[in-house]
């Protein structure tokens, strides 16, 4: 109950101020902001804690060397164009990756999705590689892995016959291909999904393909579309996986969701596998929104696997309000020091309109229990006129936790990441 009592009166409304700070990251000189500073992607490199690196649309690069505290950007650039999705990671020697959609003149719009690599936060990124393209077929949606025992690189998207197709013809896949030599070559893409979805870029798309590696050296993979969640596995590096795709749970009215005041807000799935030394290693969490509690009280959910992805629990509520209102762009990730899961998503629980916080749930338990924690130092209201986005993300190495996210004010979008310690969060639960 002292623990309840202190979670509301820093995250209440009309309340004390957050306990954390927030830094606002200020675009590059040049930059692309057609969409303004939106769809971030966050990673700490775990050589070194300081340094941490950023990326939003288009094609905006951020990094920090003191743990966030202060920011440096540019715009990042490739032979093969850069058309946002960034995704950014390190792999165990530091070496950075950004990942993003093409915008290669000479083929086609989004025919392919980038690798650029730099061997420092603040060095220059190579011209990229990328997985073999499909002719014009559109990729996108992509997300990464590392596996830390191999240093191999896994990476699944989505493949669109023609993105925004209304044909039924036209239809959606999820690939697979890796990386064993730090992004310089890619085996050729896979199909491992035996269902597809259209090509609408909505609830009956295949879309929001999540890897995640086990324990044992098992690739995980989810995503949602017109079968539900669902799952895929590779226990062999990725050469064979299931023969087709395993249910988890519905998503109630599917992962493209109706939010007042967003121009969109999907819902789709993010999993992680704990591959600490703790008590719950290799266990897995799946983290996503949907709407089964009403369309006016979309939630963030967790589902935990316990035995390599076989069975799933029943859908746990991360967000710990009781106010029936909107949680959504949910992001999930787990520090592997010690296996404790952080959740980042927009909430308005101390609002009867579109007013917006940002709140951060953690769990160091093994998503038993969860203490959450308003980590915007104040409110903004979107407006659905403005493209904001789909996502937003966060990294913990160590005990050092990055959330990153985008507020708009008076229909101007900006990018900020809040700063937070682990035993800060203790210190807070313990009063």
């Amino acid at each position: 109950m002292r623990s309840l009592i202190i979670i509301i009166l820093i995250t209440g409304q009309g309340y004390a101020q957050t306990a954390f700070k927030n830094v606002q990251l200020q675009a590059p000189r040049i930059s692309s902001v057609i969409y303004g500073q939106s769809e971030p992607s966050i990673a700490i490199d775990p050589t070194n804690n300081n340094n941490i690196a950023a990326g939003c649309i288009i094609s905006d690069y951020y990094y920090s060397k003191d743990g966030g505290s202060t920011w440096s950007s540019k715009k990042i650039s490739s032979v093969y164009g850069v058309w946002g999705d960034p995704v950014l990671m390190f792999d165990t020697t530091g070496r950075l990756y950004y990942f993003h959609l093409a915008d290669y003149k000479k083929t086609s719009w989004i025919d392919r999705i980038v690798c650029q690599s730099t061997g420092k936060v603040d060095g220059k990124f190579n011209e990229g590689t990328f997985p073999k393209p499909n002719g014009s077929k559109a990729q996108d949606k992509h997300w990464t892995v590392l596996n830390p025992i191999t240093n191999e690189i896994y990476m699944t998207w989505t493949q669109f016959d023609k993105y925004d197709s209304q044909d039924p013809k036209d239809s959606s896949i999820i690939l697979f291909s890796k990386s064993s030599d730090q992004g310089k070559t890619w085996s050729n893409p896979m199909r491992i999904s035996k269902y597809a979805g259209d090509c609408v870029d909505s609830d009956n798309t295949v879309e929001g393909a999540v890897p995640a590696v086990g324990p044992n050296g098992e690739i995980f993979v989810t995503w949602s579309g017109p079968k539900g969640l669902v799952m895929q596995v590779s226990r062999d590096g990725g050469k064979k996986w299931l023969p087709a795709e395993q249910f988890i749970d519905l998503q109630v009215e599917g992962w493209d969701l109706n939010i007042p005041g967003m121009n969109r807000a999907n819902g789709l799935p993010i999993l992680v596998s704990d591959l600490s030394n703790g008590p719950n290693r290799g266990n897995l969490y799946l983290n996503w929104c949907d709407q089964r509690n009403g369309k006016k009280d979309t939630d963030s959910w967790l589902s935990i696997s316990k035995d390599g992805g076989k069975s799933w629990s029943k859908a746990i509520k991360v967000n710990q309000d009781t106010s029936k209102r909107h949680q959504f762009f949910t992001w999930l990730t787990i520090d592997q020091s010690n296996g404790n899961l952080y959740f980042v998503y927009y909430d308005r629980r101390n609002h009867d309109d579109n007013t917006t916080d940002v709140y951060l749930t953690r769990s160091a338990d093994g998503g038993q229990t969860f203490q959450d924690f308003r980590i915007s130092d104040k409110s903004f209201t979107p407006v659905a006129e403005k493209f904001f986005g789909d996502y937003l993300n966060i990294s913990a190495v160590e005990g050092v936790i990055r959330p990153i996210y985008p507020r708009m004010d008076d229909g101007k979008i900006s990018l900020w990441v809040t700063l937070v310690q682990e035993e800060e969060l203790i210190k807070l639960i313990g009063r």
